[in-house]
C-alpha cells in the first residue's frame, strides 16, 4: 500500500492530478481509514478549486491522526481560503505546537495575520520562518510585502531581491519588487521590474496595469508607444473575457429614467472622492437612478457619506470579477462608469465582461483604458483638443463643455494666510505632487528656476521623501543643477489632511510636474491661494493642469515649452503684488468658476449620458447590434 501511495504522490507532484486522484481513491477503497491518503486527497481537491471537499478530507485525516503537523498546516490554508480566519490561525498554531521548527506554518500564520492588518505579528512570523530557513523565497516575498505595507520600502526591496535570488523567474515577486520601487518613486527600476514580471508571466494583470501607470510619468515614452501598451493590456487580459458577454435586454426607451452605475475602488478618503462626491450629490434623481459598485477594501467616513448619497450601494470587493459583472447585469444598469482606469484595485476585468450596454471611463486615470468594451471617455476640449488625441484612445472621446472636472474642497481646509515672501523676504516654490512624477527632467527645470530666482527656496512634499534613498536622489539631481541642499526642504507625509493643506501656507508659487500633471494637488494649491505654473504637453495627462487653470481664468500661467516654463515661474515670482492679489482672490475665482459648479456640471454630464443612451437605443434590437 505504501508503494501505491508513493506512485500517487509522484503523479501528484508532476501535475498529473487525475491519475493521482484515481490512486488515492483506490487506496481509500482498500483502507478507508488511511489518514495519509485522506490528507493527500484533500490537498489535491484544494488544488482543483474545491475547498469544501478538501476540508472534509483533511478533517477526516486529523480525526484519524491528530499528531501530524502538515495535516493542521494544510487545514489552516483551506480554512483561510474559506474565510474562517480564527480556525485557520488555531490550525497553524497547532501545527507549530507539534513542530516548532515548521517554517511553512510560521509563514502561513504570518500571511493570515497580515490579511488582518496585524503587521508586527505577521513580520515576526516571517522572520522566524527565515531564521529556520534563510532560503525560503515565499517568506522573503511576504516579508517584503508586509514591510511595504508598514511604510518601509527600502527594507522591502532587500527581501524581495533575496526572494528573486532564490527564484529568479518568479513573476509575483518581480511585480512586488516593482511596487516597492514605486513606493520609493524609482521610476526606471519600477518599469524594469514590471517588464521582467511580464516576461516571465504575460498574464500578470497587476504588473501590466502598474507598468501603464508608470509609463504615464515617463518623459521618454512616446505617446503612441504608451497607447500600444494599453492595447496589449486589453488583448492579454480583456479580450479573453469576451465569451462572458451576452446581449443586453435593457428597455431601449431613449427618454426613460436611466440606471447609472459607478464602479470604483476609491470610494474613500481619496482624490477621486473630491471630484465625484459633488456630482453624486447633484444628480437629477427624477431622471437618473444612481448605483455605486464599491471595490473599496477599507471603508471610512467618506465611504459612509458616499453610500448615503447613492440610490443603491453595492460592496463588491469580496466578489470575483465574474460575480460582480453578473450582479451589475442583474441590476439592469444602463450606463456603467469606470472611475479608476488602470489605477490600483481597478475593475477593468469587470468592464471587459460588458455587464452594461453602454460603458464609460471618467476621472480616475489620465489615459485610455485600451478596452473595446468601454465605449466613451469623458474629457474636455482643453485636456483633449479636437483632432489631437483621438488616435491615442480606444474609446470615443466625449468632451464636456467648460470642464471635465468638478472639484469639492475639503471642509476642514485652513484659511488662506498672508504671502510668505512678504515675511520671509524670499520666494518659496513648491510641489506636493507624487514624487513618481518628479522626473530628472522636472528636477532640472526646477533647479534652473531656483537659479533664475536668487535667494528662492524649494519645498517638496511626498510620501517617498520619508526615505533616505529617495531624498538622496532628489538632492543629487538638484545639486547637479547648481542648487544645494540648504535651499531645499523635503517633507514626507503630513499627519492628516488639515496639516497637509496648512503646508501650502509656506508656498508662494506651486510648480506642476510634467509630462504627468497634478490634478488634486493643483486644485488644492489654488484653494489655498497658491497659483500653479504648468508646462502644457500633447497628451491628456500633460494637459489636465491646463484645463484646470483655464477653467479658473489662469490660462496665462500655462507655458508651451520648457524654456517658457522656467521663464514664467521666475517672472511670476518677482511680482509680489500680483501674487498677493491672487492669493486673496483664488478661492472666489474657484467658487465662481465651472470647476465648482456642481449642479451645472451634473447637468452637462447627464446630457452626455442621455446622448449616449439615445445612440444605443437607435442602434436597434440586441440581435442587430
Amino acid at each position: 500500500m505504501a508503494s501505491l501511495l508513493e506512485r500517487a504522490l509522484e503523479h501528484h507532484q508532476r501535475g498529473r492530478l487525475g491519475e493521482a486522484e484515481s490512486i488515492y481513491r483506490e487506496v481509500l477503497q482498500r483502507q478507508p481509514c488511511n489518514p495519509d491518503a485522506l490528507h493527500l486527497l484533500g490537498v489535491l481537491r484544494f488544488q482543483l478549486g474545491q475547498p469544501v471537499e478538501a476540508l472534509a478530507a483533511i478533517e477526516a485525516a486529523i480525526r484519524l491522526n491528530a499528531r501530524v503537523a502538515p495535516f493542521h498546516n494544510n487545514l489552516g490554508i483551506i480554512l483561510g481560503k474559506l474565510g474562517q480566519a480564527e480556525r485557520a490561525a488555531a490550525s497553524f498554531r497547532k501545527a507549530l505546537a507539534l513542530d516548532p521548527g515548521y517554517a511553512e506554518a510560521h509563514n502561513n500564520l504570518g500571511d493570515l495575520l497580515q490579511g488582518e492588518s496585524r503587521l508586527n505579528e505577521a513580520m515576526a512570523c516571517y522572520r522566524e520562518a527565515l531564521r529556520l530557513n534563510p532560503r525560503y523565497a515565499e517568506a522573503h516575498n511576504n516579508l517584503g510585502n508586509a514591510l511595504m505595507e508598514a511604510g518601509r520600502p527600502e527594507e522591502a526591496v532587500r527581501h524581495l531581491r533575496h526572494a528573486l535570488e532564490i527564484r529568479p523567474r518568479w513573476a509575483e515577486a518581480r511585480n512586488n519588487l516593482g511596487n516597492a520601487y514605486l513606493k520609493l518613486a524609482f521610476l526606471e527600476e519600477a518599469v524594469a521590474s514590471y517588464r521582467e514580471a511580464l516576461a516571465f508571466d504575460p498574464g500578470c494583470l497587476a504588473a501590466h496595469s502598474a507598468l501603464l501607470h508608470c509609463l504615464n510619468c515617463d518623459p521618454t515614452a512616446r505617446p503612441e508607444a504608451v497607447f500600444a501598451e494599453h492595447r496589449r493590456w486589453a488583448e492579454r487580459h480583456a479580450l479573453p473575457l469576451a465569451g462572458a458577454m451576452a446581449p443586453h435586454l435593457n428597455e431601449p426607451e431613449p427618454e426613460r429614467r436611466l440606471r447609472i452605475g459607478y464602479l470604483s475602488p476609491d470610494f474613500r478618503s481619496h482624490s477621486v472622492a473630491s471630484f465625484f462626491e459633488p456630482v453624486l450629490a447633484a444628480h437629477d434623481r427624477s431622471k437618473f437612478k444612481i448605483h455605486c459598485y464599491s471595490k473599496t477594501v477599507q471603508p471610512d467616513a467618506v465611504t459612509r457619506r458616499l453610500a448615503g448619497l447613492a440610490d443603491q450601494w453595492r460592496d463588491i470587493w469580496r466578489l470575483s470579477e465574474d460575480s460582480a459583472a453578473g450582479l451589475i447585469r442583474e441590476d439592469r444598469i444602463d450606463i456603467l462608469v469606470d472611475l479608476a482606469g488602470h489605477t490600483a484595485g481597478h475593475g477593468l476585468a469587470v468592464m471587459a465582461r460588458k455587464p452594461a450596454p453602454v460603458q464609460v471611463t471618467w476621472l480616475g486615470y489620465p489615459n485610455t483604458t485600451g478596452l473595446e468594451t468601454i465605449d466613451y471617455r469623458i474629457t474636455d476640449a482643453m485636456a483633449d483638443p479636437p483632432g489631437a488625441t483621438e488616435h491615442l484612445h480606444s474609446e470615443e472621446l466625449v468632451r464636456l463643455p467648460r470642464s471635465f472636472l468638478c472639484y469639492q474642497p475639503p471642509e476642514d481646509a485652513p484659511e488662506v494666510g498672508e504671502l510668505p515672501a512678504r515675511r520671509n523676504r524670499f520666494v518659496t516654490f513648491g510641489s506636493f505632487s507624487s514624487l513618481l512624477k518628479v522626473t530628472p527632467q522636472v528636477l532640472a527645470a526646477w533647479a534652473t528656476i531656483l537659479q533664475a530666482a536668487p535667494g528662492s527656496r524649494l519645498v517638496l512634499k511626498s510620501h517617498p521623501l520619508a526615505h533616505a534613498r529617495a531624498r538622496e536622489r532628489v538632492l543629487g539631481a538638484l545639486a547637479a543643477g547648481g542648487v544645494g541642499p540648504e535651499r531645499v526642504d523635503l517633507l514626507g507625509a503630513a499627519p492628516g489632511r488639515t496639516e497637509h493643506l496648512a503646508l501650502y501656507g509656506g508656498l508662494d508659487v506651486a510648480l506642476d510636474t510634467f509630462p504627468y500633471h497634478g490634478t488634486t494637488t493643483t486644485c488644492e494649491a489654488l484653494w489655498m491661494g497658491v497659483p500653479v505654473v504648468v508646462l502644457e504637453g500633447k497628451t491628456h495627462a500633460a494637459r489636465v493642469g491646463s484645463s484646470v487653470l483655464a477653467t479658473v481664468g489662469l490660462r496665462d500661467w500655462v507655458a508651451a515649452s520648457w524654456e517658457e516654463y522656467v521663464e514664467l515661474a521666475a517672472r511670476r515670482a518677482r511680482n509680489l503684488d500680483e501674487l498677493e492679489a491672487l492669493r486673496r482672490s483664488l478661492r472666489e475665482r474657484m467658487r465662481s468658476s465651472a470647476l465648482m459648479d456642481a449642479s451645472g456640471f451634473a447637468a452637462r454630464l447627464e446630457a452626455a449620458y442621455r446622448q449616449m443612451w439615445r445612440r444605443w437605443c437607435a442602434a436597434g434590437p440586441p440581435d442587430q447590434r
